[in-house]
């Protein structure tokens, strides 16, 4: 195996490398897992997946320390995932059962861990950028290192309290990263129709920080550009606005027949723009990994993400004497 790193996979060793495909294809085969088992009618609520989309959980969470926050979207499974939350209570959530990790009662919208730093998805859209700003003047307060990452879609980013949490960042000089997931759609209308301007990340310009943009299939551009951004507000210099340009390969929900994409596109993205091929090319064609490593990866996946589906099945529901069980809190 060749010690010369091609500059595409910006120095990460061995390790970091296999850590980071292992993230990727962790989510991807929960996501495709997830939309064959909807369909069976097993799974209540609403689902929206992730797959597609994995190099940017992947890429900047892997810059976060355990005692870092993250908040999510409603497409929050490889956000979840890539922080550290249990595979297993994770589909148990989904299923409704009461090993999920938050009994059952979450989920797929609402999965939380604060244990792992998992703030939650959130049904609310554009919510997280605000729950970021609480974690930065918390690490401001207490003086500590810490860093909050909010994920928020291309759609999000028009809610008011976006922009609101972008100036309240900038004028409190918090460490926290505002992630845009820009995957083209928001729900079903094209940036065309819904957004003004090339990009999201000029945003930043208004409020006098940086805003960057990177292609958010490409594993290395995402870990490299969050690394930046995470360093600075970690060394106290305020936050960053990173856009990250996707795609998803399913419907804004299961469920959806996305009319509103052309023929063949998502089969074209598929072929062409897919995370997971991208990273096995360079790192195995620089001579960095060995094929049959990536191999032994994708077939422990598959065989992680199956005990988890048999052990949701076998679990049992909650009990109803736990409806009103962790409705308030107690301060």
């Amino acid at each position: 195996m060749s010690t010369t790193t091609p500059p595409a996979v910006g120095g990460l060793t061995s390790q970091e490398l296999l850590a980071g495909y292992r993230t990727m294809r962790v989510i991807r085969e929960f996501e495709e897992r997830l939309h064959r088992e909807f369909a069976t009618g097993e799974i209540p609520g609403f689902v929206h997946l992730y797959a597609g989309e994995e190099a940017i959980a992947a890429g900047v969470i892997s810059h976060l320390n355990d005692d870092d926050y993250v908040a999510s979207t409603h497409r929050g499974h490889g956000h979840a995932l890539a922080k550290g939350c249990d595979v297993d209570g994770m589909m148990a959530e989904i299923y409704g059962r009461y090993d999920g990790i938050c009994h059952g009662k979450g989920g797929s919208m609402h999965i939380a861990d604060l244990s792992k730093g998992m703030l939650g998805a959130n049904g609310i859209v554009g919510a997280g950028p605000p729950l970021v700003c609480g974690v930065g003047l918390t690490a401001r307060i207490r003086k500590t290192a810490q860093v909050g990452v909010s994920f928020t879609g291309d759609g999000g980013s028009n809610q008011g309290m976006f922009l609101e949490s972008l100036n309240l960042a900038a004028v409190w000089n918090l460490p926290v990263v505002f992630v845009v997931e820009n995957n083209g759609y928001a729900e079903a209308t094209s940036n065309e129709f819904h957004s003004s301007g090339l990009d999201v990340a000029k945003r930043a310009d208004g409020f006098g920080i940086p805003g960057v943009v990177v292609d958010g299939h490409d594993f290395f551009a995402v870990h490299e550009a969050a690394g930046e951004a995470i360093g600075r507000a970690r060394r106290g210099d305020g936050p960053t606005l990173l856009e990250c340009k996707t795609n998803r390969y399913y419907g804004h929900f299961e469920g959806d027949q996305q009319t509103y994409r052309a023929p063949g596109e998502v089969e074209e993205l598929r072929a062409t723009r897919d995370c997971l091929d991208g990273f096995r090319a360079a790192v195995t064609e620089g001579g960095l990994i060995a094929a049959a490593e990536l191999d032994a990866i994708d077939a422990e996946a598959l065989a992680q993400i199956e005990s988890s589906v048999a052990r949701a099945k076998a679990a049992a529901v909650p009990d109803l004497s736990e409806v009103l069980t962790d409705v308030y809190v107690d301060y």
